[in-house]
């Protein structure tokens, strides 16, 4: 991370950023007295999700959240001068967390689309994203799109934006949401659905871990969703979008978000 040099604390209020004074020193010297007030200091609350591996996820040795998107907010953080605390969130409620200032900010694997630009503030591109196809090691089947899945009953992340794109096809008879990507990709190793649709990078981080070794990701599926992951503010909290955009352009340009997406494989 960036070390940010010391900053008086920006004069407008952010929602829900709590805010510490700390007090006042008084040094009293002979024939001087003089009065030092420490620098406000400002805490940003970030939502991420407990299943997103590796962007967000639960570290279930120190039950905090960790990962790729929380290693970048607290760079982030640094650089503008704030302190910085992650809120667990499961991924269909973080929106509704920001709008109603439960947290300052999403820094998790969310894609920017126009439907959720009609609701918060996106930052600059973060990271370029798109879906993957995972079925069984023994499927037999060439997946190169989704019509190669016509009439199987798949699975899809609730609140991710495949569950509405998979719909608007036509192709599915059934398509089942699941509140986690290892819920989804659980039923389609039992045999429960044929195949799974969902964040390519998270699903091949968890395979190469050694998770699901039944199961693989199409290698000859073409995407068809591809997009950028963004963070998000409310759309009213424009200063802190600026702010976010200056620090995420910076550390950019020296190298630092690039380091922070090496250090978890991606």
């Amino acid at each position: 991370m960036i070390a940010s040099p010391a900053r008086t604390a920006p004069s407008f209020r952010l929602p829900n950023l709590k805010r510490y004074v700390l007090s006042g020193l008084v040094s009293v010297a002979i024939g001087l007295s003089g009065f030092t007030a420490a620098q406000a200091q400002d805490t940003l609350v970030a939502g991420g999700t407990p299943s997103g591996i590796p962007f967000t996820f639960l570290d279930v040795k120190t039950n905090e959240i960790t990962g790729a998107m929380v290693d970048l907010i607290r760079a982030l953080g640094e650089d503008m001068g704030y302190e910085v605390t992650v809120q667990e969130s499961q991924f269909n409620t973080l929106i509704p967390s920001l709008t109603s200032g439960k947290i300052d900010i999403i820094s998790a694997a969310m894609l920017k689309t126009p439907q959720r630009a009609e609701v918060v503030a996106f930052s600059d591109d973060v990271y370029p994203y798109g879906e993957g196809v995972v079925v069984k090691s023994d499927y037999e089947g060439e997946i190169d799109d989704l019509q190669d899945l016509e009439g199987e009953v798949i699975g899809a992340q609730v609140g991710t934006t495949y569950v509405r794109q998979l719909e608007e096809t036509g192709l599915f008879p059934e398509i089942r949401n699941y509140d986690t990507l290892a819920d989804m990709m659980r039923d389609v190793s039992l045999g429960r659905i044929v195949a799974g649709v969902g964040d390519a990078p998270i699903m091949g981080y968890q395979l190469n871990q050694g998770r699901f070794p039944d199961l693989k990701l199409a290698e000859n599926y073409e995407q068809q969703m591809v997009g950028h992951i963004g963070l998000a503010v409310t759309k009213e909290n424009t200063q802190l979008l600026e702010q976010v955009n200056a620090s995420l352009a910076k550390l950019k340009e020296d190298g630092t978000v690039d380091a922070i997406f090496e250090k978890w494989g991606l």
